[in-house]
């Protein structure tokens, strides 16, 4: 397998996160191409590359540029117009954004800019989640940096095109990674998710058209702008086309980022990594973090782009491999993702603020060993009542990891009952070799 290492390809340099460091690596370049075009060719240049939002969704950006309304309203005044980079990272497993913000936050900021200009936005956020204050403090520099360097502000290069760019800390919440909450929050509200439609194209921050993107959707402009359509759409698959960033954690030998195509295998990614740990076998993992579907080691080589993962019943999301050995227990690893969505849930809807609890009451009590099959039932009963009616996609992703649990491990949830959780990582893999030969 090759990787493609451009996003992450001066990770390595020295002081990389610098304005001459990113400059000798012609940053800034496709800035210059953008410039020199009309906003509407970027807008299709994007949309015909085929980049699809890295956030989660995987929405076609240029479409989602298009949606901006441009000129005078019908009430006879223009609104201003603008970009909101959603760098709030905090899908379980997830860490991709935030050491691309810390090794080159400049190939953000030039993204920014030009994504900026293509939706003709004066005006643009980094919304980044405040407990990370090294990215927060190195953004804020880079920034700066930016500012001293004529390309941020007023005329930027000369081009007569004027921006101005602010890095919001939040305040540390789950649910600001949804869109519209990130904007209430951004408003200085109390985040949580907003009723849909109007979207956020047509009134967004401020009531304003607003284009929210991904930090890793954004950071991929330039290299699109820079050596065009034809080699963005020579990587990756033909409905997924390009390159993404792979969070890889959990049990196996070499845990990190990895650039690859779209389309790449989870065994080719796995086998990159070094394999699971050292005397152990795969026994499940995540395509796309916490909030998606949970598949096994059948599902080795599932190719990892959007429509190869949904082939398989689950999602891409933010692409955080977690995978698991069999020395974890599938119920308590489920019981920890559903205590961090119960914990997180903005209340603001019946169906996640008390499905979550209630999903959470009966998860403690079946590694408590005080559950019946009966409740394994009412288990997803409960999901089913929650999934497609709650608010926002919270609700929907804490059932993802129960349903999809239930349906590979329900032998392992029956095995808690009325004994309780039997594993640790010390004497699992003895305990089923013993329970294999009894």
């Amino acid at each position: 397998m090759t990787l493609t290492p451009v996003l992450s390809r001066s990770w390595d340099q020295k002081s990389s996160w610098t304005l001459d460091a990113y400059r000798a690596t012609d940053g800034y370049r496709a800035l210059r191409t953008a410039l020199d075009m009309a906003p509407d060719a970027i807008i299709a240049q994007v949309k015909d590359s085929g980049l699809r939002g890295r956030g989660g969704a995987g929405f076609p950006t240029g479409l989602k540029w298009g949606f901006i309304p441009q000129g005078v309203g019908p009430d006879g005044i223009e609104k201003p117009k603008y970009l909101v980079v959603n760098a709030d990272e905090s899908e379980p497993g997830t860490c991709k954004d935030i050491p691309l913000m810390m090794a080159t936050p400049h190939l953000l900021i030039e993204g920014v800019i030009i994504s900026s200009y293509a939706i003709r936005a004066r005006h643009a956020f980094i919304y980044v989640r405040g407990e990370v204050v090294h990215v927060v403090r190195r953004l804020h520099e880079a920034v700066r940096e930016a500012y001293a360097a004529g390309l941020l502000g007023h005329d930027i290069l000369g081009s007569g095109y004027d921006l101005e760019v602010t890095v919001h800390a939040g305040a540390g919440a789950y649910i600001c990674g949804e869109e519209t909450a990130l904007l209430d929050s951004l408003e200085g509200r109390r985040g949580q998710p907003r009723l849909r439609p109007p979207f956020p194209a047509v009134a967004g921050l401020y009531a304003s058209p607003t284009v929210i993107n991904n930090v890793e959707s954004i950071a991929s402009v330039p290299s699109i702008i820079d050596r065009g359509v034809d080699w963005y759409r020579s990587m990756g698959s033909e409905k997924s086309p390009g390159f993404k960033l792979f969070s890889i954690s959990g049990h196996v030998r070499h845990p990190g980022q990895y650039e690859a195509p779209l389309g790449v295998t989870f065994r080719e990614l796995l086998d990159v990594a070094g394999g699971v740990r050292n005397g152990h076998e795969l026994k499940f993992w995540t395509p796309g973090g916490s909030s998606t579907p949970i598949l096994t080691a059948e599902h080795l080589d599932t190719p990892l782009d959007f429509e190869g993962v949904a082939a398989q019943g689950s999602m891409l999301g933010t692409t955080a491999l977690m995978v698991f050995d069999e020395t974890t227990c599938v119920v308590r690893a489920v019981l920890r993702w559903t205590e961090f969505y119960a914990h997180e849930s903005c209340g603001k809807c019946t169906p996640c603020r008390e499905g979550t609890f209630w999903l959470r009451q009966i998860l403690q009590r079946l590694e408590a060993g005080h559950a019946t099959e009966v409740e394994l039932d009412q288990l997803l009963d409960l999901c089913d009542n929650i999934l497609g009616r709650s608010f926002c996609a919270l609700g929907d992703g804490a059932t993802s990891p129960i349903t999809s649990s239930l349906q590979y491990f329900r032998d392992e949830y029956v095995q808690h009952l009325g004994t309780g959780c039997w594993f640790d990582p010390v004497r699992a893999t003895v305990f089923q070799t013993s329970e294999a030969g009894a």
